[in-house]
């Protein structure tokens, strides 16, 4: 085996441009795969972990609409504050909970950043929002009821990135045209939601962006998990006889946590695949590039072929001499792409993160996936030798002796 790899090396040098020009076919293909998989599963596991917070025991329910940002927005029925008595009376559910999330914009010694504000309700509920968003705080306190004119915020308005300047508590901010004292400032958890986040209390929401009756997301707490989905589905009748809609012709939602996330997951799930089979066509391609370089190889060196036969070369000989040829075509330009690729991908994540502040831009590999890769790299391009080592190994010698380019 190591004289073949001798030579099919040796053979592969005596032609360095044409085998670097095959390579690249190969090469780019799996820095495609590389690139492409390890953001894919980068944005997989950063979005997903945006929600991973969230306790299990509630239901999320939202109107429908053209949504472009929080929950609610651009909704043309939204929920009624009414809602929320007649769910918590729902068998089942403990207590339900209105909340109001609003797009606003915040401002900082002349800086403005895009955001959401969030309500607080008041009294027990306060403590089970807190409970269920897994509130916890970095600095300073969390807003109580009577708060009128103060804020809490996420710990991303610590980095002078986000407004210029790191705010402190007891500093003014500007919210939706409004002064606010911060109060507080909430731990990291690593998600937009809690980590951007504009806290205030539910009155002072109303009346700051003129909101009467109505709640952008209710939630329902239900304690028993095994009445989860009974629960679902009393929650949904109710708001189909309220709303006046047939089933299948919603204008709202009910999820739980595990149904957002599965949801989520599975859309995620399907823009990976998709990215799987350009990556794999990129592949292919470079494949048959690593086929013809072969056929022409066989072709050009028929008379080569012939004296090794003459020699005593067998057909298997001959056979896996081009096969290795081929495989390490694929395997070089394999290792070249996982290179590069990685490459590729961090370097995006670094820009993103730099330039972008999103923390959404990530990298993730594992070994799994770069072995895969050399590996996958590797067959194809033994493949894609394959019927041309059988065509120079079943070269007849006399043949092969007379050939003249």
């Amino acid at each position: 085996m190591r004289d073949y790899l001798q030579l099919a090396y040796g053979s592969l040098k005596n032609r360095k441009v044409r085998s670097w020009l095959t390579m690249v076919g190969i090469f780019i293909g799996i820095a495609a795969v590389i690139s492409l998989i390890g953001l894919g599963q980068g944005l997989r596991v950063a979005v997903m972990g945006q929600f991973n917070f969230l306790t299990t025991d509630v239901l999320t329910i939202q109107a429908s609409g053209l949504q472009n940002g929080p929950p609610g927005e651009g909704v043309v029925n939204p929920l009624l504050d009414s809602y929320v008595d007649d769910i918590s009376r729902i068998p089942g559910v403990d207590r339900a909970i209105g909340r109001l999330i609003e797009s606003t914009q915040i401002g900082y010694h002349g800086f403005q950043d895009f955001s959401y504000a969030s309500s607080v309700p008041d009294g027990k509920d306060r403590k089970e929002i807190e409970r269920i968003a897994n509130i916890e705080l970095a600095h300073g306190r969390l807003l109580k009821d009577g708060d009128m004119n103060k804020v809490v915020l996420g710990i991303d308005y610590l980095d002078p990135e986000t407004l210029g300047k790191p705010v402190q508590i007891r500093d003014s901010v500007t919210v939706h045209g409004k002064s606010f004292e911060v109060i507080g400032i909430l731990a990291k958890k690593g998600s937009f939601i809690i980590d951007n986040a504009i806290q205030m209390n539910e009155a002072v929401m109303r009346e700051l962006f003129n909101v009467n009756d109505t709640y952008d997301v209710i939630v329902a707490i239900v304690p028993n998990p095994a009445d989860m989905a009974r629960v679902k589905v009393r929650v949904e009748d109710y708001l189909r006889k309220e709303r006046d809609v047939e089933k299948g012709e919603e204008d709202f939602s009910v999820e739980s946590p595990e149904q957002a996330l599965a949801n989520l997951d599975s859309t995620l799930f399907a823009i990976q695949i998709f990215v799987y089979v350009i990556a794999g066509i990129s592949i292919i391609v470079g494949g048959i590039g690593i086929a013809n370089t072969m056929y022409t190889s066989v072709v050009e060196r028929t008379k080569q072929i012939g004296i090794m036969k003459a020699i005593g070369a067998q057909r298997k000989m001959i056979f896996t001499l081009f096969l290795l040829e081929s495989g390490f075509l694929g395997f070089v330009g394999g290792i070249v792409g996982i290179l590069f690729g990685a490459g590729i991908a961090y370097g995006l994540a670094f820009l993103g993160s730099t330039f972008l502040g999103s923390d959404l831009i990530q990298v993730s590999l594992n070994w799994f996936i770069v072995l895969g890769a050399l590996l996958f790299s590797f067959v194809i391009g033994t493949v894609a030798g394959f019927l041309p080592a059988v065509q120079a190994s079943r070269l007849v010698p006399v043949e092969a002796l007379r050939y003249v380019k």
